[in-house]
Order: C-alpha cells, then structure tokens, then sequence
C-alpha cells in the first residue's frame, strides 16, 4: 500500500517539507518524485511558477494493522496504548502495551484472537501476498504455549494408560498444532482433528487404537474396592450368613405376659422348663421398722 502527496513550494526543499508534513512521516521515510522545477519570475513582476513535489510511502502491513487496532481499541475505551512492531517472515508480532488492557486478552485469549484475525484481514489487502499478524499482550502467548504444551503431554500420557480417547476443549488452528506438536513426544500417542468451525478440536488416543471396555467394568471396581471380591461377597463368605448361622444356634427368647423366659438347655440337649414364677403379695417395695422389730425378738 503506497500513501502519496504532492504539495508545492518556492523551492524544491520546501515542496518536500511540504509533502511531509501532509504525510505526517519524517523526510527520511518517504521517497520524493519532482514533478516541477522552480521558476523564477521575470524582472521579479511576472510569470514564475513553485516546485511542485511528489513525496510517496510505501506502507507495510504490520503498520497499517496496528493503526487499525489503535481505532478499535479506541472504541473499546482504550486510547493510551503503543504498539511495538517486530517482522517476521511473511509476517509481524504487534505486541501492545499499555496500563489496564488486561480485559483485551478475554477468555482464554478469545477477544485477542479476535483482533488479530480482523488485522490480519486489513494487513492482508495491502499487499497481495499473505502476511500473518499476530497479536500480543503481557507475554501471553509464550504463558499460553507452554499451558499447551504441558496439557497435550499430560492427556497423550493419560490416553496411553487408560487406552482411551481423550476429546480436548475446541481451539483455533495454532493452538491445535501445538497439541500436535506436544503429542508426537509421547511414545505411543497419536493426535488428530474433529469437527467444524468454533468446534473443531483435537482428540488424542492410543496409537493401536481404543481398546474395548471390559463388560462389568464397574462390578470390577467394586470387587477392587473390597479386597479382590465383589462387595455383595461378604453375605456369602462368612459375613452376613456366619452371623446369621451363629444367631440361629443361640438359646430363644420366649415372651410371654410383658416378660421374657429363657429356655434353657441340658447337656443332653434336651430343653429344660424355666422355673414357674413367684407372684408376691402385698407392696414390692414396704417399710421396714427395724426398732420394733427388734422389740418382737426380745419378747419372744
């Protein structure tokens, strides 16, 4: 993208300081193209014509993305920011700074993501070929790489010891490849892509593929959880039932009248009538005069 002014001067230096200034670049950036020289007036009173200068920038993309996002952020409340520019091959880094631009990553990086697509878009229409913009705020792609890094190790790890599929969180195309990347590390592990869109995401699994979940996996558990037996064991081996057997051999009970009676056992094995019950006549509870009593005796 080339911005260009023409301007005009009594001389040709004052023509480009001119162009400059309509510019608003230094005269160091631009490049000049003189369409007119200086003519003189004749006898100082008649004819005479100015300079007449083309000054022209060649605009790179990574600038024309950051003026971008300095009118968005704008409109987002943010006005006191600056931008910092590094070049890549077919491409650039902006990075932004500022004070409490915290809010711009968003979560997980969603509103980041967000402006660098749409300045990718506009860095893009400047020049034909394709130039990739990234975005970055407090170092927070490096942070996010290495989450990412650790993550796809961690659940390669998981899927090869469980010999399951393990389904990650939807991504955008970088941080899918650094799943990918992460993945091929672990011996045994293999990654691809599912889905469309917003929800296409990475799934990791075993390299020799899903192995087949055991029938009664949960009884398994559950035999794990009481000692290499099925919970419902213990009635069988001597739990429930030995308990059940002891009471069974044990001396009965009979109620009768509000009271118990126990039967009672000879060593013959032969029950034995527990003895009949004595009724008591009068108060169970009497007053005793032990004076008077004594008194009888001495008597008798």
């Amino acid at each position: 993208m080339i911005k260009e002014a023409i301007a005009t001067g009594d001389t040709v230096e004052a023509a480009k300081e001119a162009a400059c200034r309509e510019l608003g670049v230094e005269s160091y950036e631009a490049e000049f193209e003189v369409l007119e020289l200086p003519v003189k007036k004749t006898f100082g009173l008649f004819g005479g014509s100015p300079a007449k200068v083309r000054a022209f920038v060649k605009t790179k993309p990574a600038q024309v993305a950051a003026e971008y996002l300095r009118e968005i952020l704008k409109y987002m409340g943010v006005g006191n920011v600056e931008f910092s520019i590094a070049e890549e091959e077919n491409g650039a880094v902006i990075t932004i700074t500022g004070d409490d631009i915290g809010f711009i990553i968003g979560h997980r990086g969603e509103t980041l993501d967000a402006l660098q697509y749409l300045s990718g878009l506009v860095s893009n229409h400047v020049e034909n070929s394709y130039y990739r913009i990234t975005l970055d705020i407090g170092n927070y792609r490096e942070k996010r790489r290495d989450t990412l890094n650790v993550l796809g190790k961690k659940m390669a790890a998981k899927a090869v010891r469980t010999g399951r599929n393990v389904s990650l969180e939807p991504m955008n195309p970088y941080e899918r490849r650094i799943i990918h990347t992460a993945v091929q590390t672990v011996e045994g592990a293999k990654s691809w892509s599912e889905g469309e869109d917003t929800g296409r995401h990475v799934v990791i699994g075993p390299v020799e593929g899903e192995r087949p979940q055991r029938r009664g996996y949960r009884d398994d558990r559950d035999r794990n959880r009481f000692g290499g037996r099925d919970r419902y064991d213990r009635y069988d081996r001597g739990g429930y039932r030995q308990n059940r057997d002891r009471r069974d051999a044990s001396p009965r009970r009979d109620y009768g009248e509000g009271r118990f009676s126990q039967k009672q056992e000879s060593s013959a094995g032969a029950a034995v009538p527990a003895a009949p019950r004595q009724e008591i006549k009068g108060a169970l509870y009497g007053r005793i005069d032990v004076a008077k009593k004594n008194t009888e005796e001495a008597g008798e």
